[in-house]
């Protein structure tokens, strides 16, 4: 695996996939596996499993190694002990985490790394692509699936105009 740098951390020169690319990894994904999933209301990762619960076609599951149970469904421990290999890991770790969070990706088979909103690893991404994975970084699985799919209003933006101009309010 590659190492993590300071520099790391600010550089970008790897070049994700574009939305169309994006959009056929969601179209093609049939099961989610959210690592780093959280039983808290506050955190991201819950508004995401939410919105993938309710809005989504996708078998979802939640890899934490110390909550039971998120939104009535049962959390694993590992990516390992999940009841099948996850088209997409969505990835929910610090920065530190995410070569470790790759090294399981790999073992299990996954297709698709996705790291989500500020989260960026340019070794990561290197490391992904020459295992034959796909990888998305600094976007966010519930906002791309509501993009695609007209749901912008259940992301939280609910101007029922999607529109480059400003709009004016009376």
């Amino acid at each position: 695996m590659s190492t993590t740098s300071t520099a790391e951390h600010t550089t970008r020169t790897w070049t994700g996939p574009t939305a169309a690319e994006r959009l056929a990894i969601l179209r093609n994904a049939r099961s989610i596996a959210i690592v780093g999933a959280s039983d808290k209301p506050s955190r991201a990762s819950y508004f995401v499993a939410t919105y993938l619960l309710s809005s989504s076609p996708y078998r979802v599951y939640f890899v934490n190694p110390v909550a039971s149970q998120i939104l009535g469904q049962p959390v694993y421990a590992s990516l390992a002990d999940l009841p099948e290999t996850p088209d997409v890991v969505d990835v929910f770790r610090k920065h530190d985490d995410l070569p470790g969070v790759l090294a399981e990706t790999i073992d299990v088979g996954a297709g698709t790394i996705w790291l989500q909103l500020g989260s960026w690893h340019e070794g990561v991404a290197v490391d992904a692509e020459a295992a034959g994975l796909n990888v998305v970084m600094d976007r966010c699985v519930k906002i791309e699936h509501a993009r695609f799919h007209g749901g912008l209003h259940l992301a939280g933006f609910d101007t029922g105009v999607i529109s480059s101009k400003r709009q004016v309010r009376a």
